[in-house]
């Protein structure tokens, strides 16, 4: 009797090392995500239909018509992943009587732009991209 149970526990201990093994190579591995210094966003003036497309600087703050856009990190994948760029960004508007009102704070996805687009009566902005570098110098630079 000893020996049937030592050799069902040496069964029971491969099939456990196989299944981890298995379940090793079915869970996919997480991309790293990269870091990136700059978030592109697109906005929209509603009353004139003009869409523009600007880059903003991580930590600093872009003014689009009477909001302003303040990306905190935004984050993309290596070309060879499927895409998934997020922003973390904080939007105010400067009302009539020269106040600033939050009015997003939040992660954007640029594969679902109408997820978390800051929807405004006259301005629309949303993540279009994550970069590393942009053609407008960096604060700070002196250029």
């Amino acid at each position: 009797m000893k020996f049937h149970l030592n050799k069902l526990a040496r069964s029971a201990g491969a099939l456990l090392v196989a299944a981890t093994g298995l379940i090793a190579h079915a869970v996919p591995s997480h991309a790293a995500r990269i870091e990136n210094p700059v978030a592109v966003f697109s906005g929209i003036d509603k009353i004139t239909g003009r869409i523009t497309t600007f880059d903003v600087y991580v930590g600093e703050t872009v003014q689009f018509g009477a909001l302003q856009v303040t990306p905190r990190v935004c984050y993309s994948r290596d070309e060879t992943e499927a895409p998934k760029t997020t922003t973390f960004v904080e939007v105010d508007e400067i009302t009539l009587d020269r106040k600033i009102r939050r009015l997003f704070t939040g992660w954007m996805f640029a594969d679902s732009p109408g997820l978390n687009a800051v929807d405004h009566a006259v301005y629309d902005v949303w993540l279009k991209d994550c970069k590393q570098q942009s053609d407008i110098p960096a604060p700070g630079t002196g250029n």
